[in-house]
């Protein structure tokens, strides 16, 4: 057993009920979990201020002075202890609404300390609630100037005097006798190449770096490998594939020739011919196929999925389409059959609400090979939905649907493993990307068909409400539809925002001439594409929705999205949201409704959607603001479990250590040369659940 393996109840300080403690609030369990523990940020305790500039404007500050007046007030759970410091130049007052006893044994009068906190103004005076105090005698870990700061817990902090002092502490004792049996785990080319600290260096500077200049080589060094790895693991993984996996060869294409020349009506764009010559390619190989096509709404994805499944008929395999709606499948399936019935080919349709005795013949058809291509829901994951020969599945907004559901599409051929096709409309940032769906190749439809005109966006305030309804008059009357979308169902006690119920009546007040249609979460599939239908067949002129919407219809017809309260919404949703408009000749709007008082983050969101309809841009700030766990819909951690590298910051490094872990793969894809010993021999040393490979192992 390694000694980073070692029980943390070993170390000095720590002792059963602590190490209880650290596994259950922090998930320490071993040497190796608390070294890598970094930390959050750091404090320069370098300056000091007078405490007669202090103001609340300035963020954590220290101030040092000579502690007096030292008492306990209140009574009860209203108990509190006050001290006042003095610098000479004012006094600072000092307030404890915890702790009160410990701090009663600790604290001494007329000492001189360290005060550290956030300064408030009270009464007209500062005052510094729960501060750190620090005897001036005292020797701090480390004897650095950038003192670490760790993440810990209320339970650890209040009730076990395990705050970020004391984790700092047992750190600092941890590396004494840990250092000399850190392993270095890159290879000397790819240190010296990117001018890489050490491995043990790196661990000593980023818990208690000498200098600024040392803390960002040590992080530069920790962020590099993690990425290197989750890259070395990712490709490994998709070349494995490639090796093991055989795919069906669909090298004849007459029928899309004919499709190309005499069906389609219109030109597909330079990016679409493109992401079809990647499939094309794919084809051609003999390899399974695994591609993500990301497309923003409206690129013209479901025509390149179309062509696809040309491909497979021309070579006598069938394919499938799954959306992860009944809307959403039902406009495929419109959308395609015309296609199909054109060129002959027999298109199905399943989903939940297909009748049994259509079923049965869907079934029969689909196992004689008499049906070519099959588009629907959840539905097509049955045992009862048996293939002849399935060559290609396509999943469209593939994140909706669980790693097993995919994996049953892909048991539905015993002999060779379907290729697969994952679109997206959802714009990922490439970081993202690269680390969610390393082991896929990504091909990109980044231009709109020709004729469609960018989406007007404008930011708008509750005040201008009835210009904006007039704006919505001018619009129906030249015969256009309208949505107009509101964050929540009923009216919220806690959040004033404008809701449905009240904004439908208050529309239906506004507009007694027009038709309005009402959809929500809350109602029945089929109450909701009973209203859908009325709205596609324009008997509504005007759309009462929540983001239900966001996913799902074509209305070629609606030019005008309104979104209500639009700083409720993530700066993605809004763009979904967005996507809803724009799909016909006509030039489209969205305005974004809001009150005057907003947050920095929400402006910053709204400022971009009226500054770029480009999706991949409002991806990258999306990421930015919100961090990669959020925008998943899934914690960051949970799927990578990253430790220190940071998807929304750390683009570059991410890039860098891709090319290296591809770099290293080619040259040597077995890592049998001996400079990559270290690489082998890291690897070799995790278990195979491993999910992030930098761990300490």
């Amino acid at each position: 057993m390694s000694f980073f393996h070692t029980k943390i109840e070993n170390l000095r300080g720590v002792g059963s009920q602590r190490a209880t403690l650290l596994q259950k609030e922090l998930n320490i369990f071993t040497y190796g979990d608390l070294i890598q523990r970094y930390p959050f940020r750091y404090l320069d305790r370098t300056q000091f201020y007078s405490i007669v500039d202090l103001h609340e404007e300035l963020p954590y500050v220290q101030v040092k002075g000579i502690l007096r007046n030292r008492e306990v007030v209140g009574e009860g759970p209203k108990q509190r202890m006050v001290a006042k410091v003095s610098d000479g130049s004012a006094e600072l007052e000092l307030v404890w609404f915890k702790g009160v006893k410990w701090l009663q044994s600790i604290i001494k009068n007329h000492q001189e300390y360290i005060v550290f906190g956030k300064p408030t103004i009270f009464n007209g005076k500062p005052q510094m609630a729960h501060p750190e105090l620090e005897e001036v005698t005292e020797a701090k870990p480390g004897q650095s100037f950038l003192q670490p700061v760790y993440n810990t817990t209320e339970k650890l902090k209040n009730y076990h005097r395990i705050d970020s002092k004391a984790i700092a502490r047992l750190v600092f004792d941890l590396l004494k006798t840990a250092l000399p049996h850190v392993q270095e785990s890159l290879s000397p080319a790819l240190i010296q190449h990117y001018g890489l600290m050490s491995k043990a260096e790196a661990y000593q500077q980023i818990h208690f770096p000498q200098t600024p200049e040392l803390l960002q080589a040590a992080r530069f060094r920790l962020k590099f490998e993690e990425l290197f790895y989750v890259q070395l693991k990712l490709l490994r993984q998709r070349d494995q594939r490639k090796i093991t996996l055989a795919g069906q060869f669909f090298r004849e294409v007459p029928t899309l020739i004919h499709f190309y020349k005499n069906v389609l009506p219109f030109d597909l764009t330079g990016a679409q011919k493109r992401v079809i010559h990647d499939i094309y390619k794919d084809f051609c190989t003999g390899q399974q196929m695994n591609r993500l096509l990301q497309g923003d709404v409206g690129s013209g994805k479901t025509i390149v999925a179309f062509i696809s499944m040309l491909m497979a008929a021309d070579n006598g395999a069938q394919s499938c389409l799954m959306a992860p709606t009944e809307i959403l499948a039902d406009q495929h399936y419109v959308g395609l059959k015309a296609y199909a019935d054109l060129l002959g080919l027999k298109l199905g349709k399943l989903t939940g609400s297909t009748r049994t005795a259509d079923r049965r013949v869907l079934h029969e058809q689909l196992r004689s090979g008499e049906m070519h291509m099959l588009v629907g829901t959840h539905a097509l994951l049955e045992d009862v939905v048996q293939f002849r020969n399935l060559g290609l599945t396509i999943m469209d907004e593939q994140h909706r649907f669980g790693v097993a559901q995919r994996s049953k599409l892909w048991q539905k051929n015993p002999n060779v493993i379907p290729h697969v096709l994952v679109m997206t409309a959802t714009p990922i940032p490439r970081t993202l990307a690269m680390t969610l769906y390393g082991d896929l190749d990504v091909s990109v439809i980044d231009e709109l068909p020709a004729g469609r005109k960018p989406i007007v966006t404008v930011h708008r305030y509750d005040a201008n409400r009835l210009k904006v309804f007039q704006f919505v008059r001018d619009q129906v009357t030249l015969g256009r539809q309208v949505y107009i979308v509101y964050p929540l169902i009923e009216e919220s006690e806690t959040m004033d925002y404008k809701d449905l119920t009240d904004g439908y009546e208050s529309v239906a007040r506004a507009f007694p001439e027009f038709q309005i249609s009402i959809v929500h979460g809350r109602m029945k599939a089929e109450q909701k594409d009973f209203e859908m239908q009325r709205f596609v067949n324009r008997e509504t002129q005007i759309m009462v929705a929540t983001t239900v919407i966001e996913v799902g219809v074509n209305v070629p017809n609606a030019s005008v999205m309104i979104i209500e309260s639009a700083e409720r919404f993530g700066l993605s949703q809004l763009h979904q949201l967005r996507g809803r408009v724009g799909r016909g000749a006509e030039q489209s709007y969205c305005i974004l409704m809001t009150g005057y008082k907003l947050s920095k983050d929400s402006r910053t969101r709204l400022e971009t959607m009226v500054r770029t309809n480009n999706g991949f841009e409002i991806a990258d700030i999306d990421l930015k603001l919100r961090g990669p766990g959020d925008l998943m819909g899934t914690q960051q951690s949970g799927v990578l479990d990253l430790l220190i590298a940071d998807l929304a910051k750390d683009g570059r490094i991410l890039t860098e250590s891709r090319a290296a872990a591809q770099q290293l793969i080619n040259a040597d894809p077995g890592l049998a040369n001996p400079e990559n010993l270290n690489i082998r021999r890291h690897i070799a040393s995790l278990p195979a659940t491993a999910v992030n490979w930098s761990r300490i192992s």
